[in-house]
């Protein structure tokens, strides 16, 4: 029985760019872009996820944590069908240090994940941001000027 996954997802810019992770679906052979983040547990709000889920992945804390919107993704992918609501997050890190490097290196708990800084303007077909409208949305929700 297929399920529909609740994730949420954190979206800190330092300035055009937005931390992602690459990775590689190789049932498609495709390069993707994804933010960090992962599934809602039973009982948790979405926030409390996307801030556990950024501690389980970097060691992470998150700051000024706030939903910018929601996403509904139905797609095929690592060879099988998918269906996602994604809550998405604006945050900033409250370590400053994790904006002076382009690679932070590994996910934590998936080290075949390289996270890094990437120009919004730098998605597309051929290397997409998932969820699909991510980058509508983003685009919608500038960062403030001061807290880029």
């Amino acid at each position: 029985m297929s399920l529909i996954r609740p994730i949420a997802l954190a979206v800190p810019r330092r300035g055009d760019d937005l931390l992602v992770f690459e990775y590689h679906d190789p049932t498609k052979d495709q390069v993707f872009y994804r933010p960090l983040g992962g599934g809602i547990e039973f009982g948790e709000t979405a926030e409390d996820a996307v801030c556990r889920e950024l501690r389980e992945e970097l060691d992470a804390e998150l700051l000024d944590v706030r939903r910018v919107g929601v996403l509904e993704s139905i797609f095929h992918g690592f060879g099988r069908d998918g269906h996602e609501i994604a809550f998405v997050f604006d945050c900033r890190f409250a370590d400053p240090s994790w904006y002076e490097r382009d690679v932070l290196g590994g996910v934590l708990d998936d080290p075949g994940a390289t996270v890094m800084w990437r120009p919004l303007s730098g998605f597309g077909p051929a290397r997409p941001l998932y969820p699909v409208g991510l980058a509508d949305l983003l685009a919608a929700n500038p960062v403030e000027a001061s807290r880029t």
